[in-house]
């Protein structure tokens, strides 16, 4: 099957292509709009990509093989993408991934990924449900997150933010 974008999306495209010296440059935001308009990025879609940006499919293929973050065909429901990296691992994500794949049945909604750094160190071990961040995890945290995958019902915590003491006043965060 061969993917198109439809015209409102190939003018997105042109949009963003228009900020950079070079087409290939937005390869990252273009296979992002793959994912937006098709649900995940496929081969199909990457030689779509790789024509629209006049590079080589195999250049659009590296790239996307190199991120963890984008829809892949055989995803399912939720993507859960666990921290593997020395600060979490220091805090007990492997733990937690063994008990996440004790748990997750076949039949279950549930794609399991290791991946790099989350980049919440702070907040380790850290998950990532499809994009939305699950800090602090614990074994019994899982067992509720996949109860409620199971059922369709997940919804992604509410991030608990941690403003720092410092005697400046906030400019940012006290918009948070």
């Amino acid at each position: 099957m061969s993917r198109e974008f439809n015209d409102a999306t190939k003018q997105e495209l042109e949009r963003i292509c228009s900020r950079y010296p070079k087409r290939e440059a937005a390869l990252l935001p273009a296979l992002r709009l793959l994912e937006r308009e098709f649900g995940c990025v496929d081969n199909d879609g990457m030689v779509h990509v790789a024509k629209l940006l006049g590079i080589s499919p195999a250049k659009v293929f590296g790239v996307f093989t190199f991120y963890t973050h984008y829809k892949r065909p055989t995803d399912r429901t939720y993507v859960v993408e666990h921290c593997s990296t020395v600060p979490c691992a220091l805090r007990g994500s492997e733990r937690i991934h063994d008990h996440l794949k004790k748990i997750i049945q076949p039949a279950d909604p549930i794609t399991l990924k290791k991946v790099e750094c989350l980049a919440s160190c702070d907040t380790a071990p850290c998950l990532q449900v499809n994009g939305d961040y699950v800090d602090h995890v614990t074994p019994e945290m899982c067992d509720a997150m996949v109860a409620q995958m199971r059922a369709g019902a997940w919804k992604p915590p509410v991030p608990k933010y941690q403003v720092p003491a410092t005697k400046y006043p906030p400019v940012l965060l006290k918009h948070v």
